[in-house]
């Protein structure tokens, strides 16, 4: 039965969105050949997505317990990709929230991880085309994370914040098809943080030694690859479905730190569906000698 849960919350939100509502909505916003014949060249369209995610993940925070759990997880995505005048336009801004919830347990099943975490990435990325059909984006990226893990069998320390902040780097490969005619996207996304810094409790250190008693211990500590080794990966894929454009994609996520002789890592698998609209931006001064 836990099998089928995941597919069978993908099976339902696909079904909501390629309802004839978000049809009619999608339509109403994503006018390309309206927007060409008005606009000409100085079309601008922002693409919009959100997309629900379902599946698993393994934790451990050495805080908490030694111990490694696994469990359901849930995202959700809102993400927001425009073009900017940078370098004559040809850097897009890519925006993204996050959010996600997850139950694990242990190997026995004696204890439980209840766990959320809020994010936020923006990055800016340099186009290249590589082909009629190949797209290649690359460009900083700064992100930032708050969340926590609460263990249920816990009676000292039985909670753990999470803070982060990091800049890091992005690469977007994306590539155009069609079948038939139908027009297909495929993307992956890749973003690897390379330096920032977390709060984290040192070893032993309760947080009310922290917050009550001000006994501070090296508490804000830089993060980077060899101490903070950790990469998120998205495969999507775009394709029309009556007259919106629905999205499915795959996600591997891995954060892991070891920081105040503290480790912690979240193995994250989860498979993504979702919609996109893209919106036609009208230039003010376009606009108003069209009238």
């Amino acid at each position: 039965m836990h099998t089928l849960r995941p597919i069978i919350c993908l099976i339902l939100l696909g079904l909501v969105a390629c309802t004839p509502v978000a049809a009619r909505y999608s339509n109403e916003l994503f006018t390309d050949s309206s927007c060409s014949n008005t606009l000409g060249t100085n079309m601008h369209v922002t693409t919009h997505a959100t997309l629900f995610g379902t599946g698993r993940v393994r934790l451990q925070d050495t805080y908490l317990s030694p111990l490694d759990y696994s469990g359901p997880q849930l995202f959700i995505f809102r993400s927001l990709e425009r073009s900017t005048r940078l370098l004559d336009s040809k850097v897009l801004f890519h925006g993204e929230f996050r959010a996600d919830i997850s139950s694990t347990q242990p190997h026995k099943e004696n204890a439980t991880y209840l766990g959320g975490t809020l994010g936020y990435t923006a990055a800016w990325l340099y186009g290249w085309t590589l082909s009629q059909r190949f797209k290649l984006c690359a460009g900083p990226q700064l992100a930032g994370l708050v969340g926590g893990l609460y263990n249920t069998r816990n009676g000292n320390n039985p909670a753990q914040v999470y803070l982060e902040t990091n800049l890091g780097a992005a690469l977007q490969l994306s590539y155009s098809l069609r079948i038939k005619h139908y027009p297909i996207t495929i993307s992956n996304q890749l973003g690897v943080p390379l330096l920032g810094a977390m709060f984290t409790p040192a070893y032993g250190q309760s947080y009310y030694e922290i917050f009550s008693l001000g006994h501070t211990d090296h508490n804000i500590r830089a993060t980077h690859p060899f101490n903070a080794p950790s990469f998120s990966d998205r495969l999507t894929v775009d394709f029309p479905c009556r007259k919106s454009i629905l999205r499915i994609g795959y996600l591997i996520d891995i954060r892991q730190s070891d920081v105040n002789n503290l480790r912690r890592h979240a193995y994250s698998q989860a498979f993504m569906i979702g919609w996109v609209r893209n919106i036609c931006i009208i230039p003010p001064l376009r606009y108003e000698a069209t009238r």
